[in-house]
């Protein structure tokens, strides 16, 4: 892939009249940048005579970020400025560029709120009021792309439900003469729709997709290990943002690599000595709201334990769900991952709780309904003592609830728990 590393000097010179770099220009020296400051004095922090004629023109819309871990942030970016970055990464990657080439339907399941979205658009380019139901050409994005999902909790779809959206991936792959369409995922909510295909009988009418890519959240090794077991066809993950686009994308054998186009990239320690890296990103790739020195707010681990961005080795979850230790140290979402991993491959969705300094309980759900067995929670417990000093009391559930934003959280401390009763 012929992506151009942009380098710092190079980015520095390219945002001299924007106002909130002025004071660093003059002093020669970045700051980290933090969302905090990017949202105070917003837009005119931003503003310049080419923005102010950019929004004018169209060519610069106002979008909000997110909001899954953090305050949603309000952004300038091009339109369709992250599918954009998304297709071209698409058209690029070496196991499944053959799909966008043959001009495929991209089919997405992920968050209500993407759908929602879509929806609102549509209904406001013809003038009319958002449908409580919208159709199947009511959530298409644009040519290529059509949204299914039409609820918050997948684990509460319902048989119609799924029927409906195993209907729709269908027409959309008949449709094509090679009968291929590309599945863009959430990985939770593919791996439900999995679950309940298999559970109700209907997945022989699940239709094969000829490639599949996740990009919305932290991937468990037990999800990727499900889908892997499943479908045949390169199952890739995107790892990126609203605010920056795409930054990495892995292989189909797991492998990250970087897609540095107009980019710089800057791992720094979470805390002195730690291997876990903050990832600070100065990016050209947004015209109209250039990143210098910003930080994403997601942690990475490198193959060696060293800064070189080029060495990333996994995307380990949230810097702002890091779990600090008290006799030190920081667990990340990918540690307690690999230890229940390593336990069992049967828990699905799993939420820590943490009760006390020294005491945590460990919510979680399986892939076929029931508790794991005794010696694996045993293990689990053990390794969890271990590696953090929490004696923790693992309790199956049928169901744990998925957050607002339609994302799971790993992490649950008891003062956020606090007037809202048991999840």
């Amino acid at each position: 892939m012929n992506a151009h590393k942009q380098t710092f000097a190079e980015m520095i010179d390219q945002v001299r009249d924007i106002p909130i770099y002025r004071p660093s220009i003059e002093q020669g020296y970045f700051p980290i940048l933090e969302k905090p400051e990017i949202a105070r004095g917003f837009p005119d922090n931003w503003m310049t005579p080419r923005l102010a004629d950019a929004l004018k023109e169209g060519a610069a819309e106002f979008v909000l970020s997110t909001g899954t871990n953090h305050a949603r942030m309000q952004i300038i970016r091009p339109p369709f400025f992250l599918l954009k970055s998304y297709y071209q990464l698409w058209s690029e990657h070496p196991d499944i560029s053959d799909t966008w080439k043959q001009d495929c339907q991209r089919v997405s399941i992920t968050t209500v709120l993407a759908t929602e979205h879509v929806a609102r658009l549509n209904a406001r380019k013809r003038g009319v009021e958002v449908p409580a139901l919208p159709s199947l050409e009511e959530r298409r994005l644009d040519p290529r792309t059509l949204y299914l999902n039409l609820r918050l909790d997948p684990a509460l779809w319902e048989r119609g439900e799924v029927e409906r959206m195993l209907e729709e991936m269908s027409t959309i792959q008949q449709a094509h003469p090679r009968g291929w369409y590309h599945l863009d995922c959430d990985s939770y909510h593919l791996a439900h729709l999995v679950r309940k295909a298999l559970d109700w009988g209907l997945w022989q009418h699940f239709p094969e997709p000829a490639s599949i890519i996740h990009a919305y959240e932290y991937t468990p090794r037990n999800v990727q290990r499900f889908l892997r077991q499943h479908f045949e066809c390169p199952v890739i993950d995107l790892f990126g943002s609203t605010e920056l686009g795409y930054l990495y994308f892995s292989d189909r054998h797991g492998r990250y690599w970087p897609y540095l186009d107009k980019m710089h990239l800057e791992l720094i320690p979470v805390e002195k000595g730690s291997k876990i890296y903050s990832i600070i990103v100065s990016s050209l790739r947004n015209p109209y709201m250039p990143l210098i020195r910003y930080r994403s707010g997601d942690c990475a681990e490198t193959l060696d334990g060293s800064p070189d961005p080029l060495r990333i080795r996994r995307f380990c979850g949230r810097e702002k769900e890091l779990l600090r230790l008290e006799h030190g140290g920081v667990i990340s979402q990918a540690h307690l991952d690999d230890w229940i991993a390593d336990a069992t491959p049967s828990i699905f969705v799993y939420q820590l709780h943490l009760e006390a300094p020294r005491r945590a309980r460990l919510l979680y759900t399986t892939f076929d309904g029931g508790p794991i067995e005794p010696a694996a929670a045993q293990a689990l417990r053990q390794g969890i003592l271990e590696a953090t000093g929490l004696e923790s009391v693992l309790e199956h559930r049928a169901h744990i609830a998925i957050g607002k934003s339609g994302k799971y959280a790993w992490l649950v401390r008891e003062d956020e728990m606090t007037g809202r009763g048991e999840p």
